[in-house]
């Protein structure tokens, strides 16, 4: 279908959907050429490129921000305005509007914040103000995106004594979507909430390209660039915010593998990101060092890894190459991509609200050409580089080898301060999310073991397997411990190679105990008998050699950590 095709069809199948149900305004409002919307809380545009892709005219948008406002208005060149949506008087909004959309901030209800403690109270206050707005405008169709956990608190709170419940009889259609069923090239679940045909919009995805981070990274690591979605070409020298950070270094590469592949409390990730598949949710916020970073093998140098560029995430959210980011520094492009829905997706609700059935579906590569952009290119800004020292208090936290068993029962090595002063331990966790005990790994627990029948056998040769902690920790101090941890000091040993060696000590020792058979077992249900069997000992029985491996080498290397020289 050719783009004038595109646009009558888009004209005539809005018109389609006026009948004796509708009111004078909106069949007024139907039958104009040019479907009318208004984007709230637009951020840079999401909303509003998709919209305008499927031949809808945006006359306005709305954002409190001004660095994404600038984007998003320089890009799709409408009315733009800076405001507070919450000051924003109803009165003041365009007339004759079709459709309203908008993605008003998730901040207070992601589960990323604060743990889910975001407060959900001042959140609701966005949500009833897109609401209040669609109430007011009355449009044929609207669309709200937020996070997933949004959809049941707004089912919750449009019941009767609910804080929306004075807008229930907008009864809108509730889903949680993943953006990746339609073409976008990242695993992105949301909810969105509205009053379309949403069976028309899922009957698109058969009708869709699936694409892989590979296919983002493989593109713009090209000479010639072409758009992995809409087809644009661009020279590589006019590509812009594609600088490729510094790989990560040794100890950044450890970081991120730990905290993905064997976190201390959650589900394992995979490091580095498999190219062969979608990427992960594209986040507003991380660091060179960070468990939601989506970090790649270096297509640029065998054997080294990186982040992903500006670019790279821009178009992982489904925006074109020619999209120009006005932000003033790195962090703040990071962050305005990260907020942004994916215009690919909002680009089939639009068509869903326009009744397109999936035969007529419009594809980017026609809908792109709507897009007309902006000669105007943004600021370079740098990207983050390696660390060269870190604050003195700088905290370290490692789950040991061979003592990784998830859900809430671990032993890890970890640093503290009394005083300012940094102290290391081993320490042993085990329960559930909601109630975490700690077992302290003390010298009296360490008298207590020996005194369990049997393992007074053992014990001589698991001194054996400690020999090499004795070795490593008889080498250092908590304070050089935490100087090379900070970068203020070069020492032989890092905290991860104490890591390392606490780990080849464990896996001597459930070696040690797998030939003695009966007596983990015994002496871990004795050690959980005197505790009152808390929550989770089910699953520390399950794992008792590798848990009594783990008490006997964290008690002697807590030991050791509590001698002078520590």
């Amino acid at each position: 279908m050719t783009t004038e095709a595109a646009c009558q069809h888009v004209e005539v199948g809005f018109e389609c959907r006026a009948n004796s149900e509708m009111t004078e305004k909106d069949t007024m409002k139907s039958t104009k050429a040019k479907p009318r919307a208004i984007d709230l809380y637009s951020g840079i545009g999401g909303w509003s490129l998709g919209l305008e892709m499927a031949g809808i005219e945006v006359v306005a948008s709305y954002e409190w921000w001004d660095k994404a406002n600038r984007t998003n208005h320089k890009n799709n060149q409408h009315v733009a305005t800076e405001i507070d949506i919450r000051q924003l008087r109803l009165e003041d909004l365009p007339k004759n509007i079709d459709i309203v959309v908008g993605s008003p901030p998730c901040t207070q209800f992601s589960f990323a914040n604060r743990g889910g403690s975001g407060d959900i109270e001042d959140g609701l206050k966005d949500i009833a103000k897109f609401l209040a707005v669609v109430d007011y405008v009355r449009p044929n169709y609207w669309a709200m995106e937020n996070v997933p956990r949004v959809a049941s608190i707004i089912e919750k709170e449009m019941q009767i004594g609910g804080r929306l419940a004075h807008f229930a009889h907008l009864k809108p259609v509730i889903k949680i979507v993943d953006t990746c069923e339609w073409g976008v090239p990242q695993r992105r679940q949301r909810c969105i909430a509205g009053n379309f045909d949403f069976d028309l919009l899922q009957s698109y995805k058969e009708h869709t390209k699936s694409r892989t981070l590979g296919d983002v990274v493989s593109v713009l690591s090209q000479a010639s660039i072409t758009d992995p979605i809409y087809g644009i070409e661009v020279a590589r020298e006019e590509l812009t915010d594609h600088v490729i950070e510094e790989f990560l270094s040794a100890e950044e590469e450890r970081m991120n593998r730990e905290m993905k592949t064997y976190h201390p409390v959650y589900n394992n990730m995979a490091f580095p990101d498999p190219l062969n598949r979608t990427a992960r949710t594209i986040t507003a916020t991380c660091t060179r060092v960070s468990r939601e970073s989506v970090v790649i093998a270096a297509p640029e140098q065998n054997g080294r890894f990186r982040r992903l560029t500006v670019r790279e995430r821009g178009c992982l959210q489904g925006f074109p190459i020619t999209y120009q980011f006005f932000g003033d520094s790195y962090a703040q492009k990071l962050k305005m991509i990260g907020n942004a829905v994916p215009p690919l997706f909002t680009f089939y609700v639009a068509q869903a609200m326009l009744g397109i059935s999936a035969k007529a579906l419009i594809q980017p590569r026609e809908g792109i050409g709507r897009f007309v952009g902006t000669e105007e290119r943004p600021k370079v800004t740098r990207p983050d580089s390696v660390g060269d020292t870190y604050p003195s208090s700088r905290r370290f936290r490692a789950a040991l080898p061979h003592l990784r068993f998830k859900s809430g029962v671990r032993f890890e090595l970890s640093n503290s301060f009394v005083d300012s002063v940094p102290e290391w331990r081993v320490k042993f966790f085990f329960g559930n999310s909601k109630n975490i005990i700690e077992l302290p790994l003390t010298q009296g627990l360490l008298k207590k073991l020996k005194a369990y029948k049997g393992v007074e056998d053992v014990l001589p040769l698991v001194m054996t397997s400690i020999a090499h902690v004795d070795q490593v920790l008889s080498s250092t101090d908590a304070q050089t411990l935490q100087s090379v941890w900070t970068h203020t000091l070069e020492h032989r040993f890092h905290p991860y190679d104490v890591v390392d060696v606490l780990g080849q000590a464990t896996e001597e020792t459930i070696g040690l105990l797998a030939n003695h058979k009966g007596i983990s077992e015994r002496v871990v249900a004795a050690i959980l008998e005197d505790m009152g069997f808390p929550q989770g000992s089910d699953k520390v029985l399950k794992y008792s050699e590798a848990v009594l491996a783990g008490l006997l080498v964290g008690t002697f290397a807590n030991q050791r950590f509590s001698s002078p020289s520590f």
